[in-house]
């Protein structure tokens, strides 16, 4: 007799907003949440445009087997896309992690769809001190699966996307109370010996003798070089003097914070703000600006517009440091890795104080595809706030005041941005493709 599997059936369209506060909460110990949500997004990449599905799966108790939402997706999945050999990009939002039987299922269906890209986040770690569950998620994670607890970002795009909101806006309520313990019990899980730890900014090189330190620390250290000979004082002469309208204190604040969600009273937008500075080797200052979005066209296009007029001499080589409040979108990527490319006498860093829709598959080869080409990101810590605060805000001799947990913040973003850029996912049909005997 044939086991029984379940049959391909319809996800739900949205939950509604009392499921969706009462099942997604993270929680260390959550009792009566026996049910599993899945809120999920398949993307397809082809030529001309991208295609896409939603929705979301509960599981499903039959009388003579349960059906997990793991195991509905799957077999979901199966019936509506049977091409093995396309490129699919699948992110799930679950309420509990996968179970040991699940995290089977889903390691087999990975073999299968050798193109296919799964990231995971979920709000709560089903019976993490188990160590079968442990080994679950670990053998998720070798097989290539990105895993995440859900942040304030993840919840407001499942509200955004997942939710009957009725144009209500989204609220955090008490949705974050466990983060904290649950981030680091995931990487405790994931991380249990040196040889699982990833959360370096920068993943070393195949080969490369690494210093356990983050990257960032090391080349960021701030203060500039204000040593000047008379060449330096000729082409800044020459080259036009920095102008820039500083940044008021209060914008500061509020759009370089990288808090996960805005502080009260939620009366703005977090818009995307990029500082830069344009130096010499040597440490002389040519030019700093702050640039916003305008309409239709992104502060990074701008930033490239501004930095062209001002380095056209190929002869001379020119370092740039920028900080932004949002990292590039893929589009911003293209054109930043094609700008540099065009002008290899430029040398250019970013900073992010936030990650932007980092769980959209895009986006994280945005910034994949930055680090590939020789344009380093990394997450702003406390050193680069209080340098960008000196150079770009009107301060008034104030110090810079960090706020509360900025650098918890600053160490989750951090290992958020090292799993996108770690290169296991590259490696990953290769060593599918190893026939073990």
């Amino acid at each position: 007799m044939e086991p029984w599997r379940p049959s391909p059936r319809n996800p739900m369209d949205r939950i509604d907003p009392k499921t969706f506060h009462f099942q997604f909460p993270n929680l260390r110990y959550a009792s009566g949440r026996k049910l599993c949500y899945l809120c999920f997004q398949v993307e397809r990449d082809y030529f001309y445009y991208n295609d896409s599905d939603w929705g979301v799966f509960r599981n499903k108790v039959h009388p003579w087997a349960p059906c997990h939402a793991e195991q509905c997706f799957l077999s979901w999945f199966r019936d509506q896309y049977p091409y093995r050999d396309e490129d699919y990009n699948v992110t799930w939002f679950l309420s509990w992690s996968p179970c040991p039987t699940c995290a089977e299922e889903v390691v087999e269906f990975l073999e299968e769809y050798r193109n296919l890209t799964l990231s995971i986040f979920t709000s709560r770690l089903y019976y993490f001190w188990h160590p079968s569950y442990q080994e679950g998620l670990c053998k998720l994670w070798d097989a290539g699966v990105q895993l995440d607890i859900m942040s304030c970002d993840e919840f407001e795009y499942c509200w955004d996307n997942f939710v009957y909101h009725k144009r209500k806006r989204f609220q955090r309520w008490n949705l974050l109370k466990d983060y904290d313990f649950l981030a680091a019990k995931l990487q405790e899980i994931l991380s249990p010996g040196q040889q699982r730890k990833r959360d370096w900014p920068f993943p070393p090189r195949p080969g490369a003798q690494v210093d356990p330190r983050s990257w960032a620390q090391e080349v960021t250290e701030p203060g500039i070089n204000t040593r000047r000979h008379p060449l330096h004082l000729l082409v800044s002469f020459l080259l036009p003097r920095p102008t820039m309208n500083p940044l008021q204190e209060d914008i500061f604040y509020r759009q370089f914070g990288n808090q996960h969600r805005v502080p009260k009273p939620y009366y703005y937008r977090r818009k995307t703000y990029l500082c830069y500075q344009l130096k010499l080797p040597e440490g002389t200052l040519i030019d700093k600006d702050c640039l916003r979005n305008e309409k239709k066209r992104h502060a990074e296009i701008c930033f490239i517009d501004k930095i062209k007029s001002l380095t056209r001499d190929t002869s001379q080589r020119f370092e740039i440091i920028c900080y932004i409040t949002w990292s590039p979108c893929p589009f911003c990527a293209e054109e930043l890795v094609a700008f540099v490319k065009d002008n290899p006498h430029l040398s250019l860093r970013i900073f992010a104080s936030r990650l932007y829709v980092h769980w959209r598959w895009k986006y994280q080869q945005g910034l994949r595809h930055l680090h590939s080409s020789g344009i380093p990101v990394a997450v702003m810590s406390l050193p680069e706030f209080e340098d960008c605060w000196r150079n770009f805000v009107d301060h008034q001799d104030r110090l810079f005041q960090p706020w509360r947990n900025l650098d918890q913040y600053s160490e989750s973003i951090k290992r958020r941005l090292g799993k996108i850029l770690t290169p296991l996912n590259d490696l990953r049909n290769d060593f599918r493709n190893l026939k073990l005997e």
